[in-house]
């Protein structure tokens, strides 16, 4: 997904516009967890970017979004963009050293 969202409508309150954001995009990211993993992959990682622009979007966590969109709500602008792209990702085991007292 990789989209700009306008906050204004003449018609849709503000609120209202940014519940349906976020609606939008959790809504891609369960669509996209609920496709078939490759043989080698454990689970979908989300490569996702945030900013006033596509020109401006750095690299966020995907949890963060909800928090982002609220403040840019009250900064006042008027969109922004969002990316965020699915892979398959395979875990990474850390091995522990056993401590021997």
């Amino acid at each position: 997904m990789k989209k700009t969202f306008e906050l204004t409508h003449p018609k849709i309150k503000p609120a209202r516009m940014v519940d349906a954001i976020k609606h939008e995009i959790k809504k891609y990211v369960k669509r996209e967890r609920n496709k078939t993993l490759p043989a080698d992959a454990d689970y979908w990682d989300f490569d996702c970017k945030y900013g006033k622009q596509e020109a401006e979007a750095q690299s966020v966590h995907l949890s963060a979004f909800n928090q982002l969109i609220d403040a840019t709500v009250k900064a006042g602008a008027d969109s922004f963009y969002v990316e965020i792209i699915a892979r398959a990702a395979e875990r990474e085991f850390i091995e522990r050293e056993s401590f021997e007292e």
